[in-house]
């Protein structure tokens, strides 16, 4: 009977093959090192990991149920693309869900919650100097998605808290360019990427839902307009290239 049970668990090497290649294209997705759009295929995957790939389909599969990858009909696998259409009504989308949850997070706060919050402030501000050092966009992305769920779950809305959880997850790639526009700026420091974050912090500890919302309101904007600037000198720039012809449109 022992040896029944011990074949209905996965073993330990192949738990943790899957692991790493789901931690590993996770980073690469979210870090826009793997194309939004971008094929992948399971024989090369398997030779890049060395790899069966029953693993890498595992992987895969828990890729999907986050929304990084699409299964196709066919079985073949990509990247989740990024719908340049559908940008404004999701930057509409995080403003609302954003300023819902940072009123509701100061109206129902208990000072349990301020800790969490101000533990995920100081968390996220340590991701963001990691961030600006290493010039890897992804200690800032998640420890930001970890303050503002914390703001979320202060709110004791369950269905805000779900909605608001799918625009934070669909929006680290777009997080990740809204790093690269920063990372430009001379000036560019913790202090000045943090000044929200610490502002709604304060409004929410002095129960203030209205200038929560506000802050909210505005930090949401800020980052609509550095994404559509960073989109627009970008990503639009090189669609025309793809337009010329000649030798320009090599390089």
């Amino acid at each position: 009977m022992s040896m029944l049970l011990d074949t209905d668990q996965p073993s330990p090497s192949k738990e943790t093959g899957s692991a790493r290649v789901y931690a590993q294209l996770r980073q690469d997705i979210l870090r826009v090192a793997i194309a939004p759009g971008a094929p992948l295929d399971e024989v090369g995957l398997s030779e890049r990991f060395g790899l069966s790939r029953s693993p890498i389909r595992e992987a895969l599969v828990r890729l999907s149920s986050e929304g990084l990858v699409v299964i196709l009909p066919n079985r073949s696998t990509i990247v989740t693309p990024i719908d340049v259409q559908s940008i404004p009504e999701f930057l509409d989308a995080l403003d609302l869900l954003q300023r819902v949850t940072t009123r509701l997070a100061a109206i129902h706060r208990t000072d349990a919650d301020i800790k969490r919050i101000e533990a995920a402030r100081i968390a996220f501000e340590k991701g963001a100097q990691k961030s600006i050092d290493t010039g890897n966009s992804l200690p800032m992305i998640e420890s930001n998605h970890a303050f503002h769920m914390a703001i979320a779950e202060a709110g004791r809305n369950s269905y805000f808290q779900q909605f608001y959880k799918r625009i934070l997850d669909e929006g680290r790639r777009m997080l990740h360019y809204h790093f690269e526009f920063q990372a430009r700026d001379p000036d560019n420091s913790v202090d000045k990427m943090a000044s929200g974050h610490r502002e709604m912090l304060d409004a929410i500890r002095e129960r203030d839902p209205d200038r929560a919302e506000q802050i909210a309101h505005v930090h949401a904007t800020m980052f609509k307009g550095r994404f559509i600037q960073f989109f627009d000198r970008n990503v639009t720039a090189k669609m025309r290239l793809g337009h010329e012809s000649g030798a320009e449109s090599a390089i």
